[in-house]
């Protein structure tokens, strides 16, 4: 392994308390470690006029599986224009909205980006997910597993056996090598495909079942939390994508503090807080919600991502079935869908968001709103929920956004008026710091995911370090977006387990990172008694073997377990 010392930068590292200091960061052997420990051999990259940062950390993105395969398939406009042959040892790359594996991961690495969580994967089809995950170049990955509405599991909570609830979850995740548990807008398909309708409530009464959706949330947290997994429920609301909406966001974001254990990262996550933070009863009077979502972050265990908009076409994907069925018709274009037997369902839409547009303005408002709303850094976290309200490649685009009053008052130039007074984003002075940037993007992912080893640059953490073109000195970050923008798109270096693999922008270099999963235990006693019931219900459930479903860690290109 390689000695780097990393020379002259101003160093951003939220973790260890160190802001803008000059200062010098070793790496050996793929760790982070005290400059006196290298050798004369070691090779120095002098980073002055630039900022050092750790590897930046997504939380929520869709990265892979079959879902993903289906959006490139119905998406071949997405293509066009956008092929880079393979040369100097890199794969081919393609696609915009939905790029293909390589271009995911060398795109990642050019922005500074060094860890991605893929946000959801129905149990039944981890394989592929994890097939696509092992062929993503550079970054380390991980997958949330979804259990909204899984049969075995409602037949718990039916019951009201709790432990059977913990004990499944566990076992869920070892079968499925997932990280953690995705909760997507809950009971909903089981509702839709019993004619329960669509959009429903936290209160609202599942057919056959008779439990509701708030009985889903309040179990897998509580389960989650027992078992002590280093991510909490990450949960996609009811009701997402219609007017009104955020009140159901606000009454799950209570449930996480009735069985919030007090564990050093929050209760529950609420993912892609812009499509679920609409105010308003009807398309026309659609406002925002997104000031009460941040108050209300502040009062409960939660955390909040943005998934902020990004002007311009794209291919939204969702296990919110129900509601790409309704954005079909509003659309009238093309789409996909599939019901994930006795687990979820899942839906494609291609969707185009443009800037006169009344609806499409209020969103791009509120995911702005919530993170410059809530006052604490550390419960916010920078996602475009990729690709369902933009590319992951214009994340210094909405970093820029929110250093920058200017920037905000040049686009809103050129944005629906009318719908601009429905939001409080015009009225807003507060410009994010570096600092404040480097925790949501950095630091606090990493505890979001219980990653001790990652999100800061002390002694020990792994070698994941970004180098951007940024003098804080010479540059005004919150005017010169423009500057901004480019530096964050192309860093100047990233390293990657202590090997550079990006230089001036370019990758030099592809190596394959790791994959994450957990191992969570249960009871012995309740465990046994889950084995003995899923053996039992599965050929009743599925229609492929039980040996067919799990996933063995030796099918994982570089898998490790994270307790």
């Amino acid at each position: 392994m390689s000695e780097i010392l990393i020379r002259n930068g101003h160093v951003y590292d939220p973790a260890n308390g160190i802001s803008g200091d000059v200062m010098d960061i070793a790496v050996k052997d793929g760790i982070i470690v005290n400059p006196s420990e290298l050798s004369s051999r070691a090779e120095v990259i002098d980073a002055d006029g630039g900022i050092v940062v750790p590897g930046g950390i997504d939380i929520h993105a869709h990265i892979a599986g079959p879902k993903v395969n289906a959006g490139r398939l119905i998406r071949p406009e997405d293509h066009l224009g956008t092929c880079k042959p393979a040369s100097n040892g890199l794969r081919s790359q393609v696609g915009r909205s939905v790029p293909n594996v390589f271009r995911i991961g060398y795109d990642y690495a050019r922005m500074g980006y060094t860890t991605v969580a893929e946000a959801a994967s129905p149990p039944l089809e981890a394989r592929h997910t994890h097939e696509e995950l092992n062929d993503i170049p550079i970054i380390d990955k991980l997958t949330y597993i979804i259990a909204d509405s899984n049969w075995i599991l409602l037949d718990y909570l039916t019951e009201g056996r709790f432990d059977l609830v913990e004990a499944y979850v566990s076992w869920l995740l070892k079968a499925t090598k997932g990280y953690g548990i995705k909760i997507v807008d809950p009971g909903a398909d089981w509702a839709w495909l019993h004619g329960g309708g669509m959009g429903i409530d936290v209160d609202y009464e599942l057919p056959e079942y008779g439990i509701a959706p708030r009985d889903i949330l309040l179990g897998l947290g509580r389960a989650v939390e027992d078992l002590k997994m280093p991510h909490p429920i990450h949960v996609h609301c009811n009701r997402l994508g219609y007017p009104g909406n955020y009140e159901t966001t606000l009454k799950t974001m209570e449930l996480a503090n009735k069985y919030s254990r007090g564990l050093e990262r929050p209760a529950m996550h609420i993912t892609h807080a812009q499509f679920t933070g609409y105010a308003g009863d009807s398309w026309i009077t659609l406002g925002s919600g997104g000031d009460e979502i941040a108050k209300r972050v502040e009062l409960t265990d939660s955390s909040v991502d943005l998934g902020q908009l990004i002007f311009g076409p794209t291919t939204t994907m969702t296990a919110d079935a129900p509601f790409e069925f309704v954005l079909y018709h509003l659309g009238k274009g093309k789409w996909s869908f599939a019901d994930v037997e006795a687990e979820t369902s899942a839906g494609i839409v291609p969707y185009i968001y443009r800037k006169r547009n009344y609806v499409n303005t209020v969103q791009w408002c509120i995911g702005l709103e919530v993170a410059l709303l809530v006052r604490d850094p550390w419960k916010v976290y920078i996602t475009t929920d990729h690709p369902n309200a933009g590319p992951f490649t214009k994340y210094p685009e909405v970093i820029a956004l929110l250093m920058s009053k200017k920037f905000r008052e040049d686009v809103m130039k050129d944005l629906n008026q009318a719908a601009l007074g429905r939001t409080s984003i015009p009225s807003i002075e507060r410009e994010l710091s570096l600092d404040e940037v480097m925790i949501m993007t950095r630091a606090s992912p990493a505890r979001l995911l219980g990653m001790k080893f990652k999100g800061h640059l002390g002694e020990g953490a792994q070698a994941d370090i970004s180098i951007y073109n940024i003098n804080p000195d010479e540059i005004d970050i919150h005017r010169d977006y423009e500057y901004l923008i480019k530096a964050l798109s192309r860093a100047k270096y990233t390293i990657k387990d202590g090997e550079i693999v990006v230089r001036d922008g370019e990758v030099v270099r592809e190596l394959y990172g790791t994959t994450f999963y957990v191992d969570p235990k249960a009871p012995e006693d309740t465990l046994r008694e889950v084995e003995r019931d899923v053996r039992e219900r599965f050929p009743k459930y599925y229609s492929v073997s039980l040996q067919n479903y799990i996933v063995e860690e030796n099918e994982l290109r570089k898998g490790k377990v994270v307790s």
